[in-house]
C-alpha cells in the first residue's frame, strides 16, 4: 500500500526548510532535487507512486518553494551555498545513502553534493538536466551575455528567464499535446517567480549558472572514472536544452540507461506512470547490471 507524504520543516543553518516525505525510513532512499523555478511540488506524482518501496526525500532549496527566502543581503544565491545546505539538510535527517534524482537545477546542486560525499550516493537519476557546456544550446545566447556583462543585460535576461511565456515553454516545449499540461504548472510558478524579493534572488542566482558551466569538466571527469550507476530521463520536447545532451551522458558512462520520452522539461507533468515504472526497476536493479540501450 502507498505511503502517506508527509509535508514538513526542519532548521538548518537558521533556515527553515521545507520538505516532502513519503515511504518509511528503513526502506532505500531517494533524494529529489528540483529544478527553476519549481519546488519539490513537482516531484509530487513520484512520492504518491513510490512509496510503497521507497523513503523519497524532497526539499525546497532557499528562495524556493516553501522554505525561507533570505534576501540576498543576508544569503548568498549561489549553487556552492545552496548545496553546502542541502548537504547538511541530509545530514539533519540522517540521510548516509541515497539515490540522487536530480532536474534541471537539481544537477549543479546534486552534482556538488556528489563531489564532497561520493560515499554517500549509491546511484543517480538525472531528469533533463544538463551537465556538458553543448548541452546549454543556441537559445543561451541571452544568458550567455548576461554572465559575460551582468549590468548591460540583466533587464533583457530577466525578460527571457522570468516571463510568462517563458515559464510556459519550460513545460510545454514543443509539445504538439498542449491540452495535457495543467495551466497551474506555469501560472503558479509565474506568481512565484513575481512575489516580491523574487526576481533578485533569481537572477543572482542565475548569475551563479556561469560557475556551472566551468564545473562541468569536474563532474564529467568523476563519472568517467567511477562509472556510476546512472538513468538518464528525457522529456524530447525540451527546449529548454540541447536534445543531444543525454547521448553525452552515455558518453560518460557506458552502462547509463537512457530513455527519451514523449514530455517536456518536466517530464512529470505528463509521464508520471512511465518514470515511476522506470525508476523503480532501475532502483531495483543490481549497480552491475548492464542497461539495454534505448
Amino acid at each position: 500500500m502507498h505511503q502517506p507524504v508527509h509535508y514538513r520543516t526542519i532548521q538548518v543553518d537558521r533556515l527553515s526548510l521545507f520538505y516532502r516525505e513519503a515511504g518509511t525510513q528503513d526502506a532505500p532512499t531517494l533524494l529529489l532535487l528540483h529544478g527553476l523555478p519549481s519546488s519539490s511540488r513537482m516531484f509530487q506524482p513520484l512520492l504518491t507512486r513510490l512509496s510503497h518501496s521507497y523513503h523519497l526525500v524532497a526539499p525546497d532549496y532557499p528562495g524556493f518553494g516553501h522554505s525561507d527566502w533570505p534576501p540576498p543581503e543576508e544569503f548568498e544565491y549561489t549553487f556552492d551555498h545552496i548545496a553546502e545546505v542541502m548537504t547538511r539538510f541530509t545530514e539533519a535527517l540522517g540521510l548516509s545513502h541515497y539515490t540522487l534524482y536530480m532536474q534541471d537545477y537539481g544537477a549543479p546542486v546534486g552534482f556538488r553534493m556528489v563531489l564532497a560525499h561520493p560515499e554517500r550516493v549509491q546511484a543517480l537519476i538525472v531528469q533533463d538536466a544538463v551537465a556538458h557546456n553543448e548541452g546549454l544550446g543556441a537559445n543561451w545566447a541571452t544568458r550567455r551575455a548576461f554572465w559575460a556583462s551582468r549590468e548591460a543585460h540583466e533587464a533583457e535576461l530577466r525578460a527571457n528567464l522570468l516571463s510568462l511565456p517563458t515559464t510556459r515553454t519550460r513545460h510545454v516545449g514543443d509539445d504538439p499535446d498542449v491540452g495535457s499540461y495543467d495551466p497551474d504548472l506555469w501560472t503558479d510558478e509565474y506568481a512565484f517567480l513575481n512575489a516580491p524579493g523574487q526576481a533578485q534572488i533569481q537572477s543572482d542566482l542565475f548569475y551563479d549558472y556561469r560557475t556551472n558551466v566551468d564545473d562541468y569538466p569536474k563532474w564529467q571527469a568523476w563519472m568517467q572514472k567511477t562509472q556510476p550507476k546512472l538513468l538518464v530521463l528525457w522529456g524530447k520536447h525540451d527546449l529548454s536544452f540541447d536534445s543531444g545532451e543525454p547521448e553525452r551522458y552515455r558518453k560518460d558512462v557506458l552502462s547509463a540507461e537512457v530513455h527519451l520520452l514523449d514530455a517536456g522539461h518536466f517530464a512529470l507533468d505528463t509521464k508520471p506512470d512511465e518514470i515511476a515504472e522506470l525508476v523503480r526497476r532501475f532502483a531495483m536493479a543490481p549497480a552491475s547490471e548492464a542497461a539495454i540501450p534505448h
